[in-house]
């Protein structure tokens, strides 16, 4: 795989869409075939079509493995390793049974390995039936980019912080290779130490950190005025990852939180801070300054990391279509739990996915999930369904929301 450098290329964005560039002209001409004529056809959509088309002659990137952090978007088994398992119905729809994830099946994370060929991450964490050899997950469910002042009992944030997955992975990183030059099964669970280099380097976290502002009272503006040291940190993060040979990021920004129902349960919103879909519409802004700041990051570190090649994809937006036009790609109820117990969305703070309560000295589940979770797009007042999850995936994946426009199977370009 070759690297963008300073020295061999302008920047990615010019080198894909300078349309007087010969090379690109070469580069479409050979994959013209590919091309189907449209006759309306949105200048966006064209661009990443051209910028796909190009990276098809440099060749898919063969990412061995993927080094995975985040919260409970990407989570798969963390948190449930540390803290206790996420029991049922959670992992209904796919595994069957619980599954170390808060859905009833797979994530986005899980999408993205399967469609790079890859098995499903297993959680740094999970020492019981995890194999390494393809990467390894270090997000775990309630995870910030800054840590917390509170334990996981008092807020229900994970005190496993985004630099706190750093040093698990850097750990992991030194040690693995030690322990893999043993041989025998170690070498069969363990990533080759070049796979490091060859990575790619997921990230989906940030949502916890707003929240958590909103959960103590803060104002919006409060909130805010947080988001550059937060940022400062996930930038750090990056930095450091890059200084250990990561070269391949893929980041995520932030959903629309105003659209969660444990977010619309709890914080206060009056009448007329509902927007046109049913969401509160403080908080989304909130996320939305938050994704401009974290575009901004990405573009700066850009400059910084020459050897780097940083994707930012807009989930935001991908969310917030769904959300807000459910009934026309197949979901009902956008803004209602598929599991929980009671309230306008299905979601009670006491009485969550799976909870039971003590009747007459009997233990009954009230927390159910829906007859068909596919149909809905909320799991259980805070994270996707398995539907969702999917459905999400299949719009990211080629690049569309994506800047540069490249798709996942070319994000190494």
């Amino acid at each position: 795989m070759q690297l963008l450098t300073p020295q061999n290329k302008q920047n990615t964005q010019t080198h894909i869409f300078s349309l007087s560039s010969h090379s690109f002209f070469v580069e479409m001409m050979e994959c013209r075939g590919n091309l189907k004529i449209v006759t309306s056809l949105a200048l966006a959509s064209t661009l990443v079509v051209l910028a796909n088309c190009a990276m098809e002659n440099k060749g898919e990137c063969m990412f061995p493995a993927i080094f995975n952090f985040g919260d409970s978007n990407s989570d798969t088994g963390g948190l449930s390793a540390a803290f206790g398992q996420a029991g049922p119905p959670h992992g209904e729809t796919f595994f069957h049974s619980p599954a170390g994830r808060y859905c009833d099946g797979r994530l986005v994370i899980d999408f993205i390995a399967q469609s790079l060929g890859l098995p499903y991450l297993s959680a740094f964490l999970d020492a019981v039936g995890s194999n390494f050899s393809h990467g390894a997950n270090f997000a775990t469910a309630g995870s910030t980019i800054r840590p917390q002042n509170t334990t996981l009992h008092q807020s229900g944030f994970s005190p496993i912080s985004l630099n706190i997955q750093f040093y698990e992975f850097s750990d992991f990183h030194r040690r693995t290779q030690i322990i893999r030059n043993k041989g025998h099964v170690f070498k069969e669970l363990l990533p080759k130490g070049e796979y490091f280099s060859k990575a790619l380097y997921t990230f989906d976290i940030g949502q916890n950190d707003l929240t958590a502002g909103f959960f103590l009272n803060m104002s919006t503006d409060e909130v805010k005025a947080n988001v550059p040291d937060v940022l400062g940190q996930f930038t750090t993060v990056i930095k450091d990852i890059y200084d250990q040979g990561g070269r391949y990021f893929w980041i995520h920004n932030t959903g629309p939180v105003g659209c969660l129902p444990y977010v619309m349960d709890r914080v206060r919103i009056t009448a007329g801070q509902v927007d046109k879909v049913g969401c509160a519409s403080p908080q989304n802004e909130v996320a939305q300054y938050f994704n401009r700041k974290l575009k901004e990051v990405v573009v700066h570190l850009r400059k910084k990391l020459a050897h780097a090649t940083l994707t930012y994809v807009d989930v935001y937006s991908v969310k917030y279509d769904l959300i807000s036009h459910a009934t026309k790609y197949g979901f009902e109820h956008p803004l209602r739990a598929c599991c929980g117990h009671g309230g306008k969305y299905n979601y009670n703070e006491h009485i969550g996915c799976g909870g039971k309560i003590n009747i007459k000295g009997k233990q009954i589940l009230v927390g159910k999930a829906c007859k068909d979770p596919s149909v809905s797009i909320n799991w259980d007042g805070v994270h996707y369904t398995e539907a969702a999850n999917k459905w999400i995936f299949d719009r990211i994946v080629d690049g569309s929301y994506s800047d540069p426009p490249i798709s996942l199977k070319n994000a190494c370009h």
